[in-house]
């Protein structure tokens, strides 16, 4: 572990933020990898304020220019604070002050993941027991602007969100290594569940978690399979079918086996908790044969493993 801090701290230090209305500008490590992005304005973002807590993630509805980014750092034995303490000063520099700095356990472990708006893997990995968050403001009313970091890993490459929401009439987020190209995604990333269905006709239901080796749903509660049978509810003459997938590992029979019996979990939970009605619900299994991201790599075959709702005709 202690290779990767000297890499970190010593190419992650220059910032600079000039103009009224000003945006950010985040220095980040040579290796940085730029995965996601999205702009949007007008537009709102949830910025939390507190721990998880009795059911409900104390948020500050931003509004005015909301600027989205994520990045992976390719360097095994990162850890989550070398990824965030040198940007935690730079922003500190740059006048802003913290709202919210805890770690896994201390926000609210897997509840206030799957309550902050997050991009879905292989752009942006959160383990739920090793992640990081800095949320803060710069001014106030309405030329304040508000500031999230998260920041995650895994054995071999760390991962940084950064959310920035400034005036409309501001600039926006600048980071990166120098040179760095940034890759733009779908803004349907970031929408609720049920605008990316009714916009792209199908959603990843992210959040899900199966036993080891198992097509059984752990128990708990998901907050995409709450969205999902609420839009059902609420469109009663809609269907969906839900659609295992599959990383590479094994024969393609037996994942497409492994990914329908996933769905079937998957709708039968829908209707044993949630109350939809099993007419509005399909299940099938597509194997390793639709990757969202390449199968080389332990990141990309996390984000395969997925069940996605597809929505179908109406009836």
């Amino acid at each position: 572990m202690a290779r990767a801090l000297p890499l970190l701290t010593a190419l992650a230090l220059a910032a600079g933020w000039s103009g009224t209305a000003r945006g950010l500008e985040l220095s980040l490590p040579a290796a940085a990898r730029s995965t996601a992005q999205t702009e949007a304005a007008p537009d709102s973002y949830a910025i939390p304020t507190g721990p998880y807590a009795d059911g409900a993630l104390p948020v500050i509805r931003a509004e005015g220019r909301v600027s989205r980014r994520a990045w992976q750092i390719p360097a095994q034995g990162l850890t989550t604070l070398q990824i965030i303490a040198p940007l935690r000063q730079q922003v500190r520099d740059a006048g802003f002050e913290p709202l919210l700095e805890c770690a896994d356990s201390e926000c609210g472990g897997f509840d206030f993941r799957y309550a902050a708006d997050v991009f879905d893997a292989p752009a942006m990995h959160v383990d739920l027991f090793d992640y990081r968050v800095l949320t803060a403001r710069r001014g106030e009313g309405e030329t304040a602007s508000y500031l999230m970091l998260l920041a995650s890993k895994t054995s071999s490459a760390g991962y940084l969100q950064v959310v920035l929401v400034t005036p409309q009439s501001g600039d926006g987020l600048t980071a990166g290594p120098p040179g760095a190209a940034p890759v733009t995604v779908d803004a349907g990333a970031g929408l609720p569940l049920a605008e990316r269905l009714e916009a792209q006709g199908h959603a990843a239901l992210s959040d899900l978690d199966f036993a080891t080796g198992s097509a059984k749903l752990t128990e708990g509660s998901y907050a995409s399979l709450a969205a999902l049978a609420a839009y059902l509810a609420g469109h009663p003459d809609r269907r969906v079918a839900l659609v295992g997938h599959t990383d590479t590992e094994g024969s393609l029979d037996g994942n497409i086996a492994l990914s329908r019996l996933r769905a079937q979990s998957v709708a039968e939970r829908l209707v044993e908790k949630y109350g939809t009605a099993q007419g509005q619900l399909d299940a099938e299994g597509m194997g390793y044969l639709s990757p969202v991201a390449s199968n080389l790599t332990p990141e990309g075959r996390e984000a395969n493993r997925r069940v996605e709702a597809v929505l179908l005709n109406t009836q």
